[in-house]
């Protein structure tokens, strides 16, 4: 029976399916966690994905990159539990729900109920679950999908509140009216970092215009202006006043109207009058004065477009605020580097607009609407209110109709025009033609002589992340997240964080966290989750929920207090953690049940839940606690009579424990007095106490607080690194661990008591702790990255990732990013179902670094599967080929690896360096170089050199120590590389260790491949470097002069540049002649060459020219016109000094650049540290051997052509001719031998011979079994 399977074809695809048959039927990823109960954790998190659209091409790179190092922590050794997430929350969502409705935001309560919405989004957010799952699966991403956390559960909303309740009771979190960025298409304001998404900010070209603003009075004369340019001409209409820098020198200017003609007087910053007047511009102009920014304080001027009058409410009643507006202010950041150092301020769109105007008093231009809410001029949709939606006594009191009239219900920027927006597709091109508000404004200006200038002008403006359309700054009551009071913590324990690449932290990630602002938390949407704040009308009063405990409490309280009637939620069960009772149909923390929810003030008002939710960003952010139900199901402490000892060592333990309580050490023997009198926040400790398989000194297990107490001997190394794995593992554990010194217990006892107390009054740390490992996208750098490395911070003060890769774009072949509607989005299923996962995954990987943008090209994935993939399928093939002829099963006994030979222990040496360096790799989270290293071993050394040089070790004879010992030494090459690869290629890794083993046993379940220094020979690896590199070189000689390998050559000659190299290039000469089929190789010193060697020399203008500019042209003509002793002088001293008539300089050997020239009969090739002549005349005797040669090969395809075995003898016969009768006659044996031929004769003529084109003649032969 063979003991190693053998294929007749090698489909990855079919293995893929066939694998995870398999690993289904063995439940195999639940046995990999299994298996390492009790065993260190590698944490990893999960960035949870949205299921409301299709994975892509994308998500199989990221997801790559995740299993990759999860499968090799396994394989290490720790127990890596990985949970799946969905994302539910969200504009995403929403916004696809909303399209598929056909309805907008301002639809929902009017053509649709909340709770009718957000049912709909609860669906469609699960939409494509299956589809995900399918591709999970099938791309062989292990991940724990049957339990998977989802953000719009319950339980995960819970930890939420209990999170936000923590930042509450912190101070870290408030409500403030402020100028927020918002997106009308998206029906929100954004935070900071959603705004700084990849590719928010965008060029884009819009009408712009220079505004004249007429000046009240005679002080510039009749008809003066100020002219103050703007890139949103939509904001004029609410402009209240214009900035100017105090110390900016303005100039006084004479001119006209470029449109009308009409003579006026223009005030401009000094630096700028030269981009408004003069030649090519308005070239009638005279400067008659100057003057400071401060002289210009106070001057007032008329309202440009006087459609509306600011006011303000004040108890109810509009008042009329015009007279305190539409003056000159002062604003430190008004500069003259564009413009004309004259800014005109619209305090409602501006941060730094509402900060100068409050500053000076300037009230900003509020509309009030029928709501009587004041708002901007622009509403939540992005247009002018309508008439009818203002309040009617403030439309009398302050609104010129007639002048408003002709621009209510504008949209401010055609992309929010519904028109432009066709089935929910935005129709960008035909917005950018169409006429928009900016242009209208700006036509009615140059008709009234109040624009001065107006042209189109390329700038930067921020975009939505969901809808791709511009935002609008906007005023808005919104609540925040004081991150800025954690920033300085967020910087320095990014420090900490290992960030692949390194700029990303040190760059995008860390000069956001200098930057900061507060994080605004507000989302005015439906579905997601609710901000748990209720406060009363005033805003006096108010409560932050931190739980449905808590929730119930304040319920009882407004029942009592008779604002609520009953509990809309009474069937649900506090403390019961059940799926069933968090079920939705008993309680749904979601919008619009918590609004029907009044709950009661301490002074007896009763208290509304505010409206907003919060920032989809914080709920993923916030997974690490909440994947667990954190705190409400975190790791409890054990209960009464629950052993906390491993029960097979409890014996022992309990006989040590006893032993060290009786003889405790003076430091031991005080805490335990103080913590049994002191009773440190009622909590009962045991000392010398057995957890697992450890005796703590003391414990409240209660709070899960383990306190231990060091001596002196703690600070040796080993001892501190078995302490270190043993706080892990109590950790892991769900304790929390806390060390003194005897010196702290006996000295600073008050000190260490305090801390004892800290521990045990502050809540453990949630979800899982510090995740080890986490990758996504670069666009999460300000995402998920940012939201869990802040929540971390500010709730448990430490950082919430160890190590992250942070991966680049997916792009077609061309650098294009991949989308529908350019047609060039890679279909994941189809590509998998063609070549694969693994070959897939591998390309991926292997093509460039994670975090570098992938061209992505399926013919890299066919390479791939061909080159590496088919190179180690043929390698298995041949070892299962003849393994199984000669019965080799793998159980034999060990040929000791001193005792094989050279080309076994160079094999295996290289071997072990692979498993050194591949190790540190992932080990760095390189994923590409250990990939790379892989796939070097496999084609390079493995198959294109060991397999190929040891093909005859494996032919016919019997089973010797030599045999034994190339089968071993493959079989262990194979067996390790399986596991080298498991992590990238899981598949064909898994069908490869099968196959070389137990049929039962899977790759994934064993332990990573470990390196023995010992074996490892760095000499003979760089001997056998330099024959590969030799002939490398000398294969591409023949190749140049088309000379076959198998045509003999008499003589190549290498000159070895060092002494090392000369001895290291003599160790491996016949291995290079055989590869080579070369009769003679000649290493020599530079010096003792037996051929005259013809160099030639150039000038390196990158590296002279920089240290001797001028002088080059001169130099260059000397280093061209060197001697054959001075090239020497030159490699031999590494310099040569040239005495120049413009001065003496010194040419150093990276000066120049050096290369040997062919010569007649002879090809010389350099490469590095190598040079080799190779002498291709080819004389009547090696002719002869050459077509013996390849009448071999000739015979040995016809052999295959017929279905022989290969152990088949036969008989050959040659049908005579002058060009081939002597090379047979000469080399029958050699020919019979190779082809097992019994008999190899010559013979006149031939019944129906095969014929051989041997290119200048033809051969015939044939070829029967023996």
């Amino acid at each position: 029976m063979k003991k190693f399977k053998e294929y007749s074809n090698f489909d990855l695809s079919e293995i893929n399916k066939k694998m995870l048959k398999q690993w289904s039927d063995e439940d195999l990823f639940h046995q990999s966690i299994a298996i390492r109960e009790g065993s260190p954790s590698f944490v990893f998190f999960e960035g949870p994905p949205s299921a409301n659209g299709m994975p892509g091409i994308h998500h199989v790179m990221a997801r790559t990159i995740k299993d990759t190092f999860c499968r090799y922590k396994t394989m290490q050794g720790f127990q890596v539990k990985r949970k799946a997430g969905w994302d539910t929350h969200g504009l995403p969502v929403e916004l696809g729900v909303e399209k598929m409705l056909g309805i907008t935001k301002e639809d929902i309560g009017k053509k649709i109920s909340v709770d009718d919405y957000n049912a709909a989004c609860r669906r469609e957010v699960m939409k494509y679950t299956k589809e995900w799952e399918d591709l999970t699966t099938k791309m062989g991403y292990w991940v724990d999908m049957e339990n998977p956390y989802i953000t719009y559960d319950n339980k995960y909303i819970e930890t939420l509140w209990c999170l936000l309740k923590q930042l509450y009771n912190k101070g870290l979190l408030y409500k403030g009216y402020t100028i927020q960025p918002y997106s009308p298409a998206a029906g929100t304001g954004l935070s900071s970092h959603e705004l700084n998404q990849p590719g928010c900010y965008r060029d884009v070209k819009d009408t712009t215009c220079t505004a004249q603003f007429k000046i009240k009075g005679d002080c510039f004369g009749s008809n003066a202006y100020f002219l103050a340019w703007t890139t949103t001409p939509w904001t004029l209409p609410s402009n209240t006043a214009l900035c100017v820098g105090e110390k900016i020198i303005y100039n006084i200017v004479k001119s006209e109207n470029p449109y009308t003609g009409i003579a006026a007087t223009y005030i401009i910053a000094k630096d700028l009058v030269s981009d408004y007047f003069g030649d090519k511009k308005v070239s009638n102009f005279e400067i008659v004065g100057e003057c400071k920014g401060t002289d210009l304080l106070g001057i007032e001027y008329e309202q440009l477009f006087p459609w509306v009058a600011p006011c303000e409410l004040v108890n109810g009643k509009i008042v009329n605020r015009k007279a305190d507006a539409f003056r000159v202010i002062s604003g430190d950041y008004v500069t003259t580097e564009n413009g004309t150092g004259i800014v005109h301020i619209a305090p409602t769109f501006g941060t730094d607009d509402a900060f100068v105007a409050k500053k000076s008093g300037i009230p900003a231009l509020f509309m009030i609407n029928d709501k009587n809410e004041t708002r901007p001029m622009v509403d939540f949709t992005g247009k002018y209110w309508n008439l009818e939606e203002l309040n009617p006594e403030f439309v009398k009191e302050c609104v010129n109709v007639e002048l408003y009239k002709q621009y209510a219900g504008q949209w401010v920027k055609n992309a929010y025009d519904p028109q432009f927006t066709i089935d929910g597709r935005y129709d960008e091109e035909a917005a950018l033609k169409a006429e928009n508000l900016d242009i209208r404004l700006c036509m009615a200006m140059k008709a009234e002589g109040t624009v001065f200038k107006i042209e189109k002008h390329t700038h930067n403006y921020p975009h939505c992340w969901r809808t791709d359309k511009p935002v609008l700054y906007y005023p808005l009551d919104s609540w925040f997240i004081k991150t800025t009071a954690c920033r300085e913590e967020m910087i320095e324990l990014n420090k900490t964080i290992n960030w692949k690449p390194e700029s990303t932290g040190t760059g995008r990630f860390g000069k956001w966290l200098e930057n900061l602002n507060d994080w605004n938390l507000s989302r005015s949407r439906y579905w997601g989750t609710p901000l748990p704040i209720w406060r009363t009308e005033d805003g006096k009063e108010e409560i932050c929920i931190g739980s449905i405990e808590e929730l119930f409490a304040e319920i009882d309280k407004a029942i009592v207090a008779g604002v609520m009637k009953e509990n809309p939620y009474k069937n649900f069960k506090v403390g019961d953690y059940s799926k069933e009772n968090y079920d939705p149909k008993n309680i749904d923390l979601h919008r619009p049940y918590v609004d029907d929810i009044v709950l009661v003030s301490a002074s007896g008002k009763p208290m509304k839940r505010e409206l907003d939710l919060i920032d989809v960003w914080f709920d993923s952010g916030a997974m690490p606690y909440a994947q667990v139900h954190y705190p409400f199901e975190a790791p409890q402490p054990p209960k009464g009579g629950v052993k906390t000892a491993n029960p097979i060592l409890y014996g022992r333990l309990k006989e040590l424990a006893n032993k060290h309580r009786y003889n405790p050490t003076q430091a031991e023997e005080a805490l335990w007095e103080m913590l049994r009198e002191r009773n440190i926040a009622n909590c009962k400790f045991r000392r010398q106490h057995v957890i697992a398989d450890y005796i703590v000194d003391f414990v409240c297990l209660e709070k899960m607080l383990v306190v231990e107490v060091d001596g002196g001997y703690h600070n040796n190394v080993e001892i501190k690194e078995y302490d270190n794995l043993r706080t892990q593992y109590l950790e892991q554990k769900g304790y929390c661990v806390i060390r003194f010194t005897n010196e702290e217990v006996l000295v600073n006892t008050d000190k260490v008591l305090n801390d004892i107390k800290i521990a045990l009054t502050t809540p453990p740390t949630g979800g899982w702790g510090v995740a080890d490992f986490i990758s996504e996208g670069v666009d999460q750098t300000r995402g998920w990255f940012f939201t869990l490395h802040a929540i971390h911070t500010m709730i448990d003060n430490q950082v919430a990732f160890k190590n992250v890769i942070s991966s680049g774009l997916v792009l077609d072949k061309n650098g294009n990013k991949m989308s529908k509607r350019l047609g060039n989005a890679v279909d994941p299923f189809e590509t998998i179902e063609k070549y694969g996962s693994d070959p897939l995954r591998w390309y991926m990987m292997t093509n460039a670094s994670p975090w570098d943008n992938l061209k992505f090209d399926p013919e890299g994935i066919e390479e791939v599967r061909r080159k590496f993939f088919g190179t180690l399928y043929n390698t298995y093939s041949f070892f299962a080929l003849y393994a199984n002829v000669d019965g080799f099963d793998g159980t034999e006994n060990e040929v000791p690896v001193s005792e094989r030979p050279e080309i076994d222990r160079w094999i295996l040496s290289l071997l072990n360096t692979l498993i050194k360096e591949v190790t540190e790799h992932y080990d760095n989270y390189e994923p590409t170089r250990a990939g790379r290293a892989v796939q070097d071993f496999v084609g390079e050394n493995l198959s294109n050199w060991y397999v190929r040089l040891n093909r005859k070790r494996f032919w016919g004879g019997t089973m010797d120590a030599d045999k034994l010992s190339a089968y071993q030494t493959l079989y262990t090459c194979l067996i390790t590389v399986s596991k080298l690869m498991a992590p990238i290629a899981p598949f064909y890794a898994d069908k490869l260790f099968r196959n070389l083993t137990d049929q039962q046993r899977s790759v994934h379940l064993e332990q990573w491949a470990k390196y023995d220094e010992k074996l490892i020979d760095s000499h003979l690896e760089e001997c056998m470097r330099l024959a590969q590199q030799a002939t490398s070189m000398i294969l591409a000689l023949r190749k140049k002069a088309n000379k076959k390998v198998r045509q003999p050559l008499q003589k190549a000659v290498i000159p070895a540049s060092d002494a090392t190299t000369l001895e290291n290039l003599k160790y491996v000469t016949d291995l290079i002649k055989t590869e080579v089929n070369v009769k003679e190789i000649q290493v020599v010193t530079t010096e003792d060459s037996t051929i005259k060697l013809v160099k030639g020399i150039k000038p390196n203008f990158k590296t002279l020219g920089k240290k001797y500019g001028k002088q080059m042209k001169e130099i260059a003509a000397a280093v061209n016109a060197f001697t054959q002793a001075q090239i020497g002088e030159v490699e031999k001293n590494g310099q040569i000094i040239l005495p120049l008539p413009s001065g003496e300089v010194v040419v150093e050997l990276t000066d120049v650049e050096i290369a040997t020239e062919d010569m007649p009969g002879w090809l010389v090739a350099n490469e590095g540290v190598l040079t080799i002549a190779l002498d291709i005349e080819v004389n009547e005797e090696l002719r002869q051997e050459g077509i013996a040669r390849e009448l071999v090969n000739r015979i040995q395809n016809i052999r295959k052509s017929i279905g022989l075995e290969i152990t088949d003898k036969i008989c050959v016969q040659v049908e005579k001719q002058d060009d081939i009768n002597a090379a047979v006659e000469t080399h029958n044996e050699y020919i019979s031998s190779q082809v097992l031929a019994t008999s190899l004769t010559l013979a006149d003529n031939l019944a129906n011979p095969t014929e051989l084109d041997f290119e200048d003649f033809i051969v015939k032969v044939s070829v029967e079994k023996a």
